[in-house]
């Protein structure tokens, strides 16, 4: 056996215990066993599309689709990833959604870390009310709660916790903390010692049943009968009207009940009307931004594929596709704090020595006779470098030749503006006829 199949071998067995792991919602130890899987195997689309459930599965909606969209590239036929990425892009409005949690939860971050406990409360319980399964949000929610030693409301933000993720260790921590404040740790221990304990009854333990008379039949009707009939008047006389005081009390409590809970639920009414326009109004204005998004770059999941393949591309050393495929990236769709960082090193390699290929391959067009092509290839390098007068002529003299001279004399202008004493500043006032 070579070092690759036991490696896959290897793989395989972390995916297996990270599947049994998940079959009972011990989501924390599935993510660990599946990062193993995929450090022994990245090709192993198995685990890698399992660790996108998890993370979605926990409201790691960004993590979830950087998984699905690698593996798709990955593999790209047979793949449950690009029917995980087709339902989440088939759905209108989800991704403006799960963006705008994740600013909301930004947000109660920024406002807890500035002591704004009460506005970080506010918004951490809006993520949840839309985003149940938010476990970050929860787990921030809760700690605000024990800050203002609230430990009730801590407790129940942490059992939902636990409901999607039953190992989590950090949420177990908290909820230990919050039993010992409320004396439920107590209470649990009493119950586990109760239900384990034993006594066995000793012979001093048995009770004798004392002697009695035997009475005779008569004696015993005449018993039954007096016993009866001081009962019927002990419940006339004593019991029935004490009875029916208390269920006029309670019937007059449970009508000021009511009456309470009536205003209360018009006033709940009203407040959550005012809340429903204003998502409505929310959601309008995310969906429109999000259909601006989708028609003018293709959407949040295509920036995503086209920054996995621009890294195959670097893999495989194929600098000029790198280039061409760069030239289509929307970076600012892609809002995940490690991929920033990714493209901001692309960019500055881009910055340094890329606008040169996109250059050559306008130029390459032009001698091909394609001057259309020409013009994009030339247009995308200066969106690069705006500051390059060499592509600048070289666009100009090709829409000169397209017989658009009033837009190859703007060009001009600007490169004799630019550096009126340079040569290509001279070759621009000959290309203009003075």
């Amino acid at each position: 056996m070579n070092d690759t199949q036991r490696c896959s071998r290897i793989s395989n067995v972390f995916y297996n215990r990270g599947l049994e792991k998940a079959q009972i919602r011990d989501l924390t130890g599935a993510a660990e066993c599946l990062k193993k899987s995929l450090q022994f195997n990245k090709y192993n689309t198995d685990a890698r599309n399992l660790l996108g459930l998890i993370c979605y599965e926990v409201g790691e909606t960004a993590q979830a689709l950087l998984q699905w969209v690698v593996s798709s590239n990955l593999q790209p036929e047979h793949n449950r990833a690009s029917y995980y990425l087709h339902e989440i892009q088939g759905s209108p409005g989800r991704l403006e959604d799960e963006s705008v949690h994740i600013r909301r939860y930004n947000q109660a971050l920024v406002q807890a870390q500035n002591d704004n406990a009460q506005l970080a409360i506010l918004q951490l319980r809006r993520v949840v009310e839309h985003k149940p399964n938010y476990i970050q949000a929860h787990m921030l929610l809760a700690l605000l709660y024990m800050g203002q030693e609230d430990y009730g409301k801590a407790g129940k933000s942490l059992y939902k916790v636990l409901q999607i993720d039953r190992n989590n260790p950090r949420a177990s921590w908290y909820m230990s903390i919050v039993k010992k404040n409320t004396g439920r740790a107590d209470v649990e221990k009493r119950k586990l010692k109760n239900a384990f304990s034993h006594h066995q009854m000793e012979d001093d333990d048995i009770i004798l049943p004392p002697s009695y008379k035997e009475n005779t039949g008569w004696q015993t009707i005449l018993h039954i009968v007096a016993g009866l009939a001081i009962g019927a008047a002990f419940v006339f006389f004593l019991i029935m009207p004490s009875q029916e005081e208390k269920l006029n009390e309670s019937h007059n409590q449970e009508i000021n009940g009511v009456l309470e809970q009536l205003n209360q639920k018009n006033m709940d009414i009203d407040s959550l009307t005012k809340e429903r326009d204003a998502f409505r109004e929310e959601r309008d204005e995310a969906q429109g931004r999000l259909s601006e998004i989708e028609e003018e770059n293709g959407g949040i999941i295509r920036q995503y594929q086209q920054l996995v393949q621009i890294l195959r591309a670097y893999r495989l050393d194929d600098f000029e596709t790198a280039v061409q495929l760069y030239s289509d990236l929307d970076g600012t769709q892609i809002t995940d704090g490690p991929m920033q960082a990714i493209i901001g090193e692309i960019r500055e390699d881009m910055e340094e020595s890329g606008y040169q290929v996109l250059a050559d391959l306008g130029s390459r067009a032009r001698d091909e006779g394609d001057p259309d092509q020409a013009i994009a290839w030339y247009q995308k390098s200066l969106a690069i470098r705006p500051d390059n007068p060499q592509v600048l002529y070289d666009m100009a003299m090709v829409y000169q030749g397209k017989g658009e001279d009033d837009t190859a004399n703007e060009l001009f202008g600007q490169i004799i503006m630019s550096d009126p004493d340079s040569e290509l500043a001279q070759q621009a006032r000959t290309a203009r006829g003075y």
